[in-house]
């Protein structure tokens, strides 16, 4: 049975001592541009992103940080490798939680330095490994990157804070392989109580990624291990966002407020469903999430390619479409609203949502 974690506070988010598994990304835009990478914090931040990291490589990014801070509606982490005195700028300018590998800042000293300043603020550290991370002497040992590698080179770093009496700690150590990934995480779970920060690194495009993440995160949420998680894809970060609540809605952690269901076409359909769907992946996470806000009651889309078994197959649903030759029927509660040109009806369904009860009231 594994073990309840302990809570670390990141701003008003709680991670571990039995809080909700928190969903994080990263931006993918240079730090200093404060009003782009604002923008895309609040347009995460609309689709369900609760902590958001940014890199800090620089003095002129750690300013930038500041800047951002200001006005971001999330906790912010900053991304630190190599160089101690980018975490001190960074918590000085309002960091709500730092991420770093203690072995790649320098000597004892400079990790005192960091760690006393996170102390004194009430400011946590991740201690991120991964598995292009390791230390020689563990490589060497084990003969290349193994779980029992990553779990060592985690823990002696973890050590390194401890015996500078600081405790506020978030542990990650990823691997590209969901195996190697799952093993690490099971094998660090046993070992100690600190929240851990799940994700399978490096998982590559949103498609393959999202497998990968599927198994590599899912398996471990299922086990009941993992108190804060990111999916790494590459591209956009709100793909990201889509996946994680994907994941934890499959894995009985979350209810999703757009519970989409499409079917898996045939030789009736005449429309192109797929791309109907793409079209309206990103603003269905946006119109979940404000439903969630609003303390509104999750809803059930279907998106179906045949107008003729389209409605009797999704009569459980809320609200959706069944589409016929270049059209749409659109429906609610089983009732037909209106009938849209196939290049309507990604915007029409997500107008219902977002009005479904004034809809309800006028049927």
């Amino acid at each position: 049975m594994i073990a309840m974690t302990k809570r670390v506070m990141v701003g008003d988010v709680a991670i571990g001592g039995g809080a909700p598994v928190s969903i994080q990304s990263m931006s993918n835009i240079d730090t200093k541009n404060v009003k782009e990478v604002s923008e895309q914090i609040i347009e995460l931040a609309d689709a369900g992103c609760q902590i958001m990291r940014l890199a800090v490589p620089d003095m002129e990014a750690a300013k930038a940080f500041g800047e951002i801070k200001k006005n971001s509606p999330l906790p912010l982490v900053a991304d630190i490798h190599f160089d101690y005195r980018l975490a001190l700028a960074a918590m000085e300018n309002g960091a709500d939680k730092i991420r770093i590998n203690p072995g790649n800042i320098g000597s004892r000293d400079n990790v005192k330095k960091v760690a006393d300043m996170a102390k004194e603020r009430g400011i946590p550290i991740r201690v991120g490994v991964n598995s292009g991370s390791l230390q020689k002497d563990i490589l060497e040992k084990n003969g290349g990157v193994t779980a029992e590698g990553l779990v060592e080179s985690a823990l002696r770093n973890v050590r390194m804070l401890e015996d500078l009496d600081f405790n506020d700690i978030v542990i990650s150590l990823k691997a590209s392989d969901p195996k190697m990934n799952y093993d690490a995480y099971m094998k660090m779970s046993k070992e100690t109580d600190y929240p851990l920060h799940v994700g399978v690194t490096e998982a590559g495009t949103v498609e393959r990624g999202k497998i990968k993440s599927a198994v590599g995160i899912g398996g471990l949420l299922l086990a009941g291990v993992g108190d804060t998680m990111r999916v790494s894809l590459t591209g956009n970060p709100i793909n990201e966002i889509i996946a994680a609540r994907e994941i934890l809605a499959s894995a009985g952690l979350y209810s999703q407020p757009i519970n989409l269901v499409s079917c898996p076409t045939c030789g009736r359909t005449k429309v192109n469903l797929e791309n109907i769907i793409s079209r309206m992946e990103k603003d269905l996470a946006v119109a979940g999430n404000e439903r969630s806000k609003a303390g509104l009651r999750p809803l059930t889309v279907a998106v179906m390619g045949c107008e003729v078994n389209g409605p009797g197959e999704a009569a459980g649903a809320d609200l959706g479409v069944a589409c016929g030759d270049g059209r749409g029927l659109l429906f609610i509660n089983g009732r037909t609203v209106k009938t849209v040109a196939e290049n309507e009806i990604s915007a029409a369904i997500i107008d219902m949502i977002n009005n479904y009860e004034r809809y309800i009231q006028a049927l």
